[in-house]
């Protein structure tokens, strides 16, 4: 009886935390919409910006924010992927890996700040690539490693070793058993990470604001070395140095929406990946 009742309490605690979980998310979305909602139109999601960013709409803005985003994880996936797999299939186990893992795990929690820093000194900087999309991507990319390599190995390491064992002893080489058998079985965990990962990097605003962001540009950027506006710095921009607050306010909120449902969307485009793939190898 005590058992039951102390199951049943520790059932009512998740409840509650997701409870209070859901409704901060619900208010946080309600507050948005509230006040971005009525910028919202089709204007205003295919014109570029006029008037001191007081009209118009954020097409650039919102190109540019894909732009990073899928570059940054086009530099991060590879990396991340083959980190992992080097560390989980291939690395003998010594004190250097372990911490090699462990400042992995470490990396993740350095304020995003830093790598804008970091990322302005390298590619800014010292190889000379200037603000620009593509020092940007790869300040994100940097950015998003650790987390992409944190879900890839925790999906490697759950792939039984049976399955490798039976490979191995029908004559496949290690690598073949790794491409074949293990990284198809571990896709739906290393998704995971991509999707954890296209969130922060999307939302970002201190990296970009050293390495990729401009304040404002004329129309679309024309090459991978072009500077970019990008929803996160744009929403900053808009509510600190606007020079119309009362007219840019509503304009931010509006940003803040679009950029939600732009997470959501390629976030959602991830999860229906790793259920299919989950579907196909389940």
């Amino acid at each position: 009886m005590k058992k039951d009742f102390s199951q049943n309490l520790g059932f009512l605690g998740l409840f509650l935390c997701m409870v209070v979980t859901l409704l901060a998310l619900g208010a946080i979305i309600y507050f948005i919409a509230v006040r971005g909602i009525g910028v919202l139109n089709w204007n205003f999601l295919t014109q570029v910006p006029r008037s001191a960013m007081t009209a118009g709409g954020i097409a650039p803005v919102i190109v540019g924010t894909l732009y990073i985003t899928f570059g940054a994880i086009i530099v991060a996936l590879p990396l991340g992927l083959a980190s992992a797999v080097y560390l989980c299939e291939y690395s003998p186990k010594s004190v250097v890996v372990n911490i090699i893992r462990i400042s992995i795990n470490n990396l993740a929690g350095v304020p995003s700040v830093v790598f804008g820093l970091f990322g302005l000194a390298v590619f800014v900087k010292f190889f000379g690539f200037g603000v620009s999309i593509f020092s940007g991507s790869l300040t994100l990319g940097i950015l998003a490693l650790p987390m992409i390599i944190s879900s890839a190995q925790e999906a490697l390491i759950a792939v039984p070793q049976s399955i490798r064992e039976a490979s191995l002893s029908l004559g496949a080489t290690k690598w073949e058993t790794i491409k074949k058998i293990v990284l198809p079985t571990a896709l739906p965990g290393i998704l995971t990470g991509v999707i954890l990962s296209i969130g922060r990097v999307a939302g970002e605003t201190a990296p970009i604001l050293f390495t990729a962001a401009a304040f404002y540009t004329r129309g679309y950027p024309k090459s991978i070395f072009s500077e970019v506006m990008a929803l996160p710095y744009h929403i900053y921009a808009l509510m600190t140095e606007g020079a119309h607050p009362d007219k840019q306010r509503a304009i931010a909120y509006g940003c803040s929406l679009v950029l939600l449902f732009l997470v959501l969307f390629i976030s959602g485009f991830a999860i229906f990946l790793r259920q299919r793939q989950r579907s196909l190898h389940g």
